[in-house]
């Protein structure tokens, strides 16, 4: 009996001590769980300062403009507008000639070089077939005259006509004076109709193709005088002259509105050949006087632009106006209740007060990275 008694006793005590023990484990997870929670929110309080630059229990401030208002001048300025080209230069005028027959070269009349003058024959071709047909016609002709009646002898003499221009294809005729530039052909050769024989170049004259934006063709007219500088002779400039402006302008890939204008230099040198590349400028008649202000003075919205003027009394007032911008942050002034020596107002950015607030502002009662001013 007293065996069972001590049995009761000793399992008590184990259920004492386990109880106890669990007491202890759980105040342990709780007090870790405390622990995790305190330098969690530590953590969040110092990344929240060093990121806003303030305690999180401490009010946001209002952001420092960093915007102030100066003031400018409208004013004017006097200019020789000087337009920048560069290009090529090619023959004046430029023939490839073409057999339109298909047949056996016999003649070659030219080498490349030669001069040679308009309607002159520089070729031929084998012509038996287009000679006989033409003779043959002109002989039906003689007969139809004594004994055909008049609608025969029409009949034959369009024919006539026919066998003439296919006896002419057969030839070659230089279309101007000039010089052959290049000569594809030989005696023996055969040759297809419809390829190229020869080159002839009319180079009394040279002509170059320039490219003008819709901004400097209000300078350009017919009979203006343009300077050429060629890399082949750069200590003996060229004149040229505005010789064609086209009706049509048309609209580069890089959104420029443009004109063709082409340039025509008078008895160029022997030492200049067609393909030569040139620098060169045009140089606009007189002078031109620009009303100009900057372009930060002008606010530009919805396709309105606007200034604000600041008037005798100090007041200040939006005026809308018209400008072009010329680059470099200058615009010209075209139209608007605005004149020379009247003062704008300009809203721009002060760098030095930008980074002073920023100086500031990180100052929360910890210094941004790198410290602060000492």
């Amino acid at each position: 009996m007293a065996d069972s008694d001590n049995d009761v006793v000793e399992q008590k005590l184990r259920n004492e001590l386990k109880r106890k023990a669990g007491k202890k484990k759980i105040k342990r997870v709780i007090t870790l769980l405390i622990i995790v929670m305190v330098v969690a929110a530590l953590a969040y309080i110092y990344l929240f300062n060093k990121k806003e630059g303030r305690w999180p229990w401490q009010k946001e401030k209002a952001a420092t403009s960093a915007v102030k208002e100066v003031e400018t001048k409208v004013y004017e300025n006097t200019f020789t507008t000087t337009i920048d080209l560069s290009g090529y230069v090619e023959a004046y005028q430029s023939q490839t000639l073409i057999f339109r027959s298909t047949g056996t070269i016999t003649e070659v009349s030219v080498n490349e070089g030669d001069t040679v003058k308009k309607g002159q024959c520089l070729a031929k071709m084998d012509d038996t077939t287009q000679q006989y047909a033409v003779a043959d016609y002109e002989a039906q002709i003689e007969k139809a005259k004594v004994n055909g009646s008049t609608r025969d002898l029409e009949l034959l003499q369009l024919q006539l006509k026919s066998a003439q221009n296919k006896l002419d294809y057969t030839r070659l005729y230089a279309g101007f004076d000039g010089i052959v530039a290049s000569n594809d052909i030989s005696v023996g050769d055969y040759y297809e109709a419809g390829d190229d024989a020869m080159k002839v170049i009319d180079r009394s004259k040279l002509k170059a193709t320039v490219e003008i934006d819709e901004i400097d063709m209000q300078y350009i007219h017919l009979g203006m005088k343009a300077q050429l500088t060629f890399d082949a002779m750069p200590e003996h400039p060229l004149e040229a002259v505005v010789s064609y402006i086209p009706t049509l302008g048309k609209y580069t890939s890089q959104g420029i509105g443009v004109k063709a204008v082409r340039l025509t230099i008078e008895d160029p040198p022997e030492a200049l050949a067609p393909g030569y590349t040139f620098e060169g400028i045009i140089q606009a008649e007189g002078e031109t006087k620009l009303t100009l202000l900057p372009q930060s003075a002008v606010t530009t919205s919805r396709g309105t632009s606007t200034v604000v003027k600041k008037m005798e009394d100090g007041s200040k007032q939006k005026v809308i106006v018209t400008v072009k911008y010329l680059g470099e942050g200058i615009c010209q002034l075209l139209t608007g209740e605005v004149k020379v020596g009247d003062t704008l107002i300009v809203r721009k950015t002060d760098i030095t007060a930008s980074v002073l607030t920023k100086m500031q502002d990180g100052g929360g009662g910890m210094p941004p990275d790198g410290g602060g001013p000492r």
